[in-house]
């Protein structure tokens, strides 16, 4: 089965290539057109059978590390509501969470029909700082990738939705857009997603401790408005691991629409000795 999630990957981005090509060719040949229906639901079913979790799965009790955030901030997507907490487990989000900025104010523009879409800072998350949630290496660092328009209207879920599929497609980088994966040690790593672009402070192979600024929040990948999505997994690369539950020191697990604050002073948890570290990937 781990021969098989490691190829899956490659596998269904073939298949979504194979309908793509049969379905051009289709007006210029006498090509059955059922076949490209076969391999159009290939993709999704692949995809499924390679990212459920097995049967009577025992999760690890949940690893305690600092808040990613200072300052009052909204829980969406939480796994305090369900497993998995985005519908899918798919890049070792099983028990990933949305969060963003929401001032007592009420200043985050809300979700509705009009305007189609908003620049980034209209949004209190844009540029707020991301912090480590514990001491460890930094493995992974990205942030060329642009901060989109929010999507965060009806008609603009739409187009959301369908530009999702063709990232998914393209692979977990352009889900995630920029993005910085620190090793904590024992196995454990820590994945924020959707960066500022250009507002990487770190790169790969620096140490980090808990507290220390990583970046700022973004608008970067498959996103509806500037948000942080945070996640702790089982391996260095998403298309492989697995998610692990987390809880945050003085927060715990914030549940859906369930506002919390972290003050600056908030006690970070120190990441386990370095001679506990498993090797990435």
């Amino acid at each position: 089965m781990h021969t098989f999630r490691a190829i899956a990957p490659v596998l269904s981005r073939c298949c979504w290539g194979v309908f793509f090509a049969l379905a051009v060719l289709e007006t210029f040949y006498d090509i059955p057109r059922f076949l490209a229906w076969v391999f159009l639901l290939s993709g999704p079913v692949v995809k499924y059978v390679s990212t459920r979790a097995p049967k009577n799965l025992v999760l690890p009790p949940p690893v305690e590390v600092a808040p990613p955030v200072t300052g009052r901030w909204l829980a969406m997507n939480s796994p305090a509501d369900k497993v998995p907490s985005h519908g899918t487990p798919a890049y070792g989000q099983s028990h990933a969470i949305d969060i963003s900025r929401e001032p007592a104010d009420g200043s985050r523009p809300a979700f509705g029909w009009w305007p189609l879409s908003r620049p980034n800072r209209d949004f209190p998350a844009f540029g707020a700082p991301l912090l480590a949630v514990a001491d460890g290496t930094v493995v992974s660092a990205c942030d060329t990738q642009r901060d989109h328009r929010s999507r965060n209207s009806w008609p603009a879920l739409v187009y959301l939705i369908i530009e999702g599929v063709f990232r998914d497609i393209a692979g977990p980088k352009r889900i995630i857009g920029n993005h910085v994966t620190i090793d904590l040690g024992g196995g454990r790593y820590a994945l924020y997603a959707h960066l500022q672009r250009g507002s990487l402070r770190v790169r790969e192979g620096d140490r980090v401790t808990a507290g220390q600024v990583l970046a700022a929040c973004g608008n970067s990948g498959n996103t509806s408005e500037p948000h942080v999505h945070f996640q702790l997994m089982d391996d260095a690369s998403p298309l492989h691991a697995r998610g692990i539950p987390f809880t945050w020191t003085g927060v715990g697990v914030p549940a859906n629409n369930e506002t919390f604050t972290s003050p600056a002073s908030a006690p970070a948890a120190a990441g386990p000795d370095r001679s506990e570290t498993a090797p990435a990937g």
